[in-house]
């Protein structure tokens, strides 16, 4: 009964990753070639209007070919073709770096090519000269309020995945010890390291798959959170026994400001940045002129974060772990009397909790390029407040709270000053704390009871 429930647990998880997985390995588009190939198009055809009709991949390896129609005002239109040659592909710095360029009439010379790149592909001329991607599919047609809510729910996943995780790992510790670990944006830190590490190792490896760099990415993140949460949670909450929760907190103040230090000097106080991936934009409706899309980056990452939660919740609900750490939140001496290991299980729970916020990390690195030794500082205040305000010691209440907060902001952009986004949430967690400090799916009394 038990395997067979494991595998209606995970067969709908597995498919999800598979699918994406298979998604992004059939992108062969690189959107910064892309952008780079359709802006010689008017350098090319000067005083023509430019329409691309498609792109695919050229002859050669690492190169495009883009079928595209050239009007002049006194001419018919011209139905041609460029073929773009670049340096490198995936996750290479250099990847939009063009090395060649030919057209239906051959080759251009060397110095056009150094002259086309020199004096205007690099200018913002060039850049505004893109004339564009390829006319959208056929596509449903919304009216513009419900197109314009329609792309602001899609901007924010990526985001309120980045959330969620984050702020299931203070429910994680919370739910189980009481306690609040304040380190966990700079366990996010340490996981967006671990995941440029993991893509640098493939690159030096020779390779460029941008798949095998977040894979090795993924592991790398997962690995540096778990680790460095359990060993530092350990000193932090482990040995810290006192009826008082605040020694604790201020132990996990100073570990977050050690492994921020930590990162500084390991990584250098400069960001590094991974080149962007799948990025280019895929229609799903319109409104006229307006076009809703979403990228396959953002499919992937925020697909990867919902296979996470639904794996947690299965963990913590069909598992012996979850029941321990169920049954140790709701009366720890009776657990203990049952034969739960209570410190083993904090260790394992500051471990899974890290892992989430490693893999929160790896998301922000995929999506964004990269993070900062001291960027993580405000993605853990976020989440927790995001905690808080879905129920700091409920899993599922954390998990929505961390969505709550990243459409919050993301509708919060695109309607009022962004300005005023940080202030407006943190008056929402002042009025949750007056209200209902349990948190939504929390506690119902109207403070919540010490665990």
């Amino acid at each position: 009964m038990k395997g067979a429930g494991f595998l209606r647990a995970w067969r709908p998880i597995a498919c999800l990753a598979g699918l994406l997985f298979l998604a992004a390995c059939g992108l062969s588009i690189d959107a910064d070639q892309a952008r780079v190939c359709r802006s010689a198009l008017p350098a090319l055809n000067p005083g023509a209007a430019i329409v691309v009709h498609r792109i695919q991949e050229g002859p050669t390896p690492q190169s495009l070919r883009v079928l595209y129609t050239a009007q002049y005002p006194d001419r018919p239109p011209l139905d041609r073709f460029a073929v773009c040659t670049f340096a490198a592909a995936g996750l290479s710095l250099n990847k939009a770096e063009l090395t060649g360029l030919a057209t239906e009439e051959g080759p251009i010379s060397g110095a056009s090519l150094y002259l086309l790149k020199q004096y205007y592909l690099n200018t913002p001329e060039g850049v505004a000269a893109d004339p564009g991607s390829p006319p959208a599919a056929d596509v449903i047609e919304l009216p513009a309020g419900l197109a314009y809510w329609a792309q602001q729910i899609l901007v924010s996943l990526p985001r309120t995945a980045i959330y969620a995780l984050l702020s299931v790992a203070f429910a994680l510790v919370f739910g189980l010890s009481g306690r609040v670990n304040l380190a966990f944006g700079e366990l996010a830190a340490i996981g967006s390291a671990a995941t440029v590490t993991g893509a640098s190792l493939v690159l030096a490896s020779g390779l460029n798959s941008p798949l095998l760099g977040i894979a090795i990415g993924f592991v790398g993140a997962l690995f540096a959170g778990a680790m460095h949460s359990a060993v530092g949670g350990y000193f932090t909450i482990s040995r810290i026994t006192t009826a008082s929760t605040q020694p604790s907190l201020i132990a996990t103040v100073g570990l977050s400001l050690a492994l921020m230090e930590y990162l500084r000097l390991v990584q250098s106080p400069v960001t590094v940045w991974l080149p962007p991936i799948w990025s280019e934009a895929l229609p799903i409706a319109r409104s006229e002129d307006f076009l809703v899309s979403l990228t396959p980056i953002s499919l992937f990452t925020s697909g990867l974060g919902l296979a996470a939660a639904l794996a947690l919740l299965w963990l913590m609900k069909a598992t012996g772990f979850g029941r321990s750490w169920r049954a140790y939140a709701d009366d720890a001496k009776a657990a203990a009397l049952m034969g739960v290991n209570g410190p083993r299980l904090l260790t394992e729970t500051l471990a899974l909790a890290g892992g989430m916020a490693g893999l929160s990390g790896m998301l922000i690195v995929a999506q964004y390029g990269g993070l900062g030794f001291a960027g993580g500082f405000q993605y853990g205040l976020k989440a927790l407040i995001g905690a808080i305000i879905g129920g700091i010691g409920s899993v599922p209440g954390a998990l929505l709270g961390g969505f709550i907060i990243g459409l919050f902001e993301t509708i919060w952009s695109a309607y009022l000053p962004i300005e005023a986004r940080d202030i407006a949430l943190y008056a929402a967690l002042v009025v949750f704390l007056i209200f209902r400090p349990g948190g939504l799916l929390g506690f119902q009394e109207p403070t919540p009871r010490p665990v």
